[in-house]
């Protein structure tokens, strides 16, 4: 019988691979309807397959575990609130009443912005996220400065040539941002252009904070952001600690487990 059932879910992964091999996403009730199992087989399956690092999870299914693909923004901000919610409390009691902050776009740098709203600490945040607009713009304790640039729906915010001169004209205390993946040989980010902005923010910012969720560890995307010695701080949620890069524990990186 155990036997049966093991070639069972071994048939329904191959099945989910197969399918994402030749559409850019699947979602789990889809694919359970085919499969005539239940959705939470599915879910469970694709939980497995994401761990193995042969998919990737969005809200209600999967796409391609590819360096070059990403979820939208809006899909993204709906995974591991719980753990970003933690990660970006954090982050921001790790702001002082008065520090210039970058912050760049992303899922978890949205949770930061509404937690640093709700603490009431007067800053001035300095962006290429319009979608941290509306949360920033609203607080009046913080000021806000929208850098311009070519907009993306997907990323929920703004890059090029006009964003990263816009940016060189400014310095920051801190600069607050997210990654596509952090492994061995630094941070990392799916879409050139806004690896290019990150840059821009590490360039121009004292010091760097790192958020983190641990689904991010150990993987790598398409484009490198930086090494580990422009990383001050990494905050991270609690079940990452067993898989934290071996770099990144040498490169004096304070870790924040959260």
């Amino acid at each position: 019988m155990s036997r049966q059932k093991a070639w069972r879910k071994a048939d329904r992964h191959q099945q989910i691979l197969t399918e994402l091999g030749v559409r850019p996403a699947i979602r789990a009730s889809e694919i359970a309807e085919r499969l005539n199992v239940h959705v939470q087989t599915i879910r469970r399956d694709l939980d497995e397959l994401q761990e193995m690092g042969k998919i990737n999870r969005t809200y209600g299914g999967a796409f391609p575990a590819t360096m070059g693909f990403e979820a939208s923004l809006a899909e993204r901000d709906l995974l591991l609130v719980e753990e970003r919610s933690r990660i970006a409390q954090h982050a921001a009691s790790m702001i002082e009443p008065g520090d210039v902050v970058m912050v760049d776009v992303g899922a978890t740098t949205a949770h930061f912005a509404r937690q640093l709203a709700a603490r009431g600490c007067e800053a001035r945040v300095i962006t290429n996220s319009w979608n941290l607009a509306t949360v920033v713009g609203a607080s009046s304790n913080l000021k806000l400065i929208l850098c311009p640039g070519e907009y993306s729906h997907g990323q929920g915010g703004v890059s090029g040539p006009e964003t990263t001169e816009f940016l060189s004209n400014f310095h920051a205390d801190k600069f607050v941002f997210s990654a596509g993946g952090v492994a061995d040989g630094g941070v990392y980010e799916v879409d050139p252009d806004f690896a290019w902005v990150k840059k821009a923010m590490i360039a121009n910012a004292r010091s760097r904070i790192l958020l983190c969720d641990h689904q991010k560890l150990g993987r790598a995307a398409m484009t490198r952001v930086c090494g580990f010695d422009l990383v001050d701080h990494l905050v991270t949620d609690g079940t990452a600690d067993i898989l934290l890069p071996d770099e990144i524990r040498h490169a004096g990186v304070k870790i924040h487990i959260v």
